[in-house]
């Protein structure tokens, strides 16, 4: 009995996680989705909008698993931002006594205290996000000047 028990608190002990960070940036009007992530282990790998530049909402969520356990401890569901050339950075509260004033820190920076660390996308490389047309698929999806759809070829 007392082996089988031992046994069941191993393979408990070892198990993954069932869940996953999930991080989403959007424009400061939440108009416009220009990045996402999620964790996988220690990672959070993250792509973004490449020629965005300006005011982000970053939001973050966490599963009930991650939650319960306090994986993130301190981790608010959102926090403004700015992402200028795939840089995302925070403005994260201040901690010093009666100051008020928030710190800006780069997403790796902020990711250290939660134990991730981050892979993001270079913002020169090709990104594809749900609903999101690239100029390629734009242009080939309008129509030429003599009205007729262009040949992808």
């Amino acid at each position: 009995m007392t082996r089988i028990l031992i046994s069941l608190l191993c393979l408990t002990a070892l198990a993954p996680t069932a869940g996953a960070l999930k991080v989403q940036v959007w424009d400061r009007e939440l108009q416009t989705k220009v990045g996402d992530g999620e964790s996988s282990g220690s990672k959070l790998m993250m792509q973004f909008v490449g020629d965005y530049d300006g005011p982000v909402v970053v939001l973050f969520a966490q599963t009930d698993e991650e939650k319960s356990r306090a994986t993130f401890p301190g981790l608010k569901s959102s926090y403004n931002g700015t992402l200028s050339k795939g840089l995302l950075t925070l403005q994260v509260p201040g901690t010093s006594g009666a100051s008020p004033a928030n710190t800006s820190l780069t997403l790796s920076k902020f990711l250290i205290p939660f134990k991730l660390t981050l892979s993001a996308q270079p913002a020169g490389q090709s990104l594809s996000l749900p609903g999101l047309k690239t100029t390629e698929s734009a242009a080939k999806d309008s129509p030429s000047k003599d009205g007729a759809a262009k040949d992808g070829k």
